[in-house]
């Protein structure tokens, strides 16, 4: 039965176990976006305002919730690719919590309340970003990706956005998927830059350059894991 001598018990792992085992899910994603040759590279820990940045992790008022793994040019951004990505999270909670039971069994590590809640919490974790369901806010939840990767889903539907020169009107024209016009430039950096920024808010996306004739992609987004 929950008690008052509990309440630091519950602190204990709200406030340095979760962000522990949040900081390590955002590792596994990192680790796999990287080893499929992804740019840009960014980790969120927390929500609300930016308490520090640290090379590629950003850490916020709120450390203790929420999460997430930005990254964008995967040089192999294939289907078996994405799910390793995705996957990469939930591996690396599951791998820490049996190195864990592992030393304790070995005695190399005496058991205590951090490391009972750090495996009871990693489970957790665990089972909840790789549980496929689809979140309040639109986003998917680690599993959900997985199992539309598994079913042929997800990769295949980025949406394509391009920057053209149209001879007509003398501009570089952003087109969406649906070759409707975005927006029209006169110099071709401005172009890119609203390209860019349109591509990294639709994400799945890419961005191809329809230029001399011939179709080039200038950069790809893949969905953010979280």
């Amino acid at each position: 039965m929950f008690g008052l001598n509990d309440i630091p018990k519950f602190f204990l792992a709200f406030f340095l176990v979760l962000p522990i085992i949040s900081i390590l899910h955002e590792a596994g994603h990192v680790f796999f976006a990287w080893l499929m040759g992804g740019k840009n590279i960014k980790v969120t820990v927390g929500s609300g305002n930016i308490l520090f940045r640290a090379g590629i992790l950003e850490v916020r008022k709120y450390y203790f919730w929420y999460g997430l793994c930005t990254f964008d040019n995967l040089k192999r951004n294939k289907r078996f690719s994405n799910i390793l990505i995705f996957l990469g999270g939930a591996l690396f909670n599951a791998i820490a919590a049996l190195i864990v039971i592992y030393w304790i069994e070995e005695k190399q590590l005496d058991p205590s309340l951090f490391t009972y809640q750090f495996t009871y919490f990693s489970m957790y974790y665990i089972f909840f970003a790789l549980l496929p369901m689809p979140y309040p806010d639109g986003t998917y939840s680690d599993g959900k990706i997985i199992l539309d990767l598994i079913l042929y889903r997800g990769v295949e539907r980025e949406t394509i956005y391009r920057i053209h020169w149209s001879e007509e009107k003398k501009q570089w024209c952003v087109l969406d998927h649906n070759q409707n016009l975005v927006q029209a430039f006169t110099e071709e950096e401005q172009a890119l830059a609203k390209a860019h920024e349109v591509a990294q808010n639709n994400r799945p996306s890419r961005l191809l350059n329809s230029k001399n004739g011939q179709e080039v992609e200038v950069r790809n987004y893949p969905r953010v894991p979280l």
